[in-house]
Order: structure tokens, then sequence, then C-alpha cells
């Protein structure tokens, strides 16, 4: 009876369970420790940066768990562009400073004819790697005026009945065979006749 109340378990195996949980506790320690030097930092990118395979007390895969990054993150080179690919960048380059309104078609067409085989999908992103953009004129319908020069729709509400009571102008061109005819002309809104005009070539 006296054996049923003895401890059970030998002192030396309750010294490596000991051991074991302090280390545990010391691994734990240091990787508090370490997410909390960089716990301002969020972005994946630097996240990313963070990871060392030169520190030793916690291993890349570890780093990567607590810092949710992906391993092929770190471990992932960018593949350098092909020498002919760098060659056709510096052609383009060259051309484009004298002729910065040509697009994609015209560089393909350009490259062929120096036999590069090119097409316009690998011209494009070449464009893009180079930072180059053609220069054309865009529409420019959509962007307002100075706000100085923004005035109020005065017949917002008004009801109009009656001739002569609202006049609106309005001008256009027509083309001509030397140049342009510009015609101005004076609208009545309520019937939407024309009470003058204005012609100048």
């Amino acid at each position: 009876m006296s054996a049923a109340f003895e401890k059970s378990g030998s002192p030396e195996k309750e010294d490596v369970d000991t051991q074991e949980l302090y280390a545990q506790i010391g691994q734990l320690r240091v990787e508090n420790g370490f997410l909390k030097k960089f716990q301002e930092t969020w972005r994946i990118a630097d996240r990313a940066s963070l990871i060392s395979p030169r520190v030793k007390s916690i291993s890349v895969r570890r780093h990567c768990e607590l810092l949710t990054v992906n391993r092929s993150r770190v471990y992932y080179r960018p593949v350098p562009e092909k020498p002919e690919n760098l060659k056709m960048m510096e052609i383009m380059d060259k051309h484009l400073i004298a002729h910065p309104t040509e697009g994609v078609l015209s560089l393909v067409l350009f490259l062929i004819a120096r036999n590069y085989p090119v097409g316009p999908k690998r011209i494009r992103r070449l464009l893009k790697i180079m930072g180059r953009e053609t220069l054309y004129r865009r529409k420019n319908l959509t962007k307002l005026g100075l706000r100085k020069f923004i005035k109020p729709y005065l017949l917002n509400g008004l009801v109009i009945s009656r001739p002569t009571q609202v006049w609106c102008t309005d001008i256009t061109y027509i083309p001509m065979k030397k140049g342009f005819m510009y015609l101005t002309a004076i609208i009545d809104v309520y019937n939407r006749k024309i009470v003058g005009c204005v012609y100048n070539d």
C-alpha cells in the first residue's frame, strides 16, 4: 500500500521536462521580442525584408509563419531581362527621343525592319519597364475651369412662358474652301427662333 502513495515518475524525468518547458518559454520570448520590435511595420514588402537566414535562433520557416509571409516570396529571385530585350530597349529609347509621338504599332514595324521579331505585347511590356509613354493629345472635356469663371445657372426653376423672355447665344464654325467661317447666333429660348446672327471669316 505504501508503494501506491509514492510519487510517480523519476526526478530525472521531471528535470528533463522542466528543461524542455524552459526552452520553449525562451523560444517564445525570442519570437515575441522579434515581433514587438517590428510591430509598426505592416506592409508585406517590409515584413519580407525582416526575414533573414542569419538569425539562427528562429528558422526562416518560423519567420514566415510569424510575419504571415509566403516562403516563395523570400526565396524568389527575379529573372533578369534577356540581352536581346536590353538591346531593343536601347534602340527604342534612342528612337523615342527623336520621335516621342510614335506608338506601339510604329515601334513594332520599326524593330521588324531591323530584323527583331517582335509583337505588340512584347513592345508594351518593354515600354512599361522603361517607363516610357507615347505623347499625344488627349481628350480634355471633363475638366472644370477655374472657379472664378464658373457662374451659377440663372434659368434654374424659371418658367419660360412667352417670346423674348430669355435669349441665348451659341457659336459654331463652318468649313470653307480656305479656312473656316465662324457663325454666332442669338436664339429665342421659347420658340427656338433665331433673333440675329453674326458671321466672320
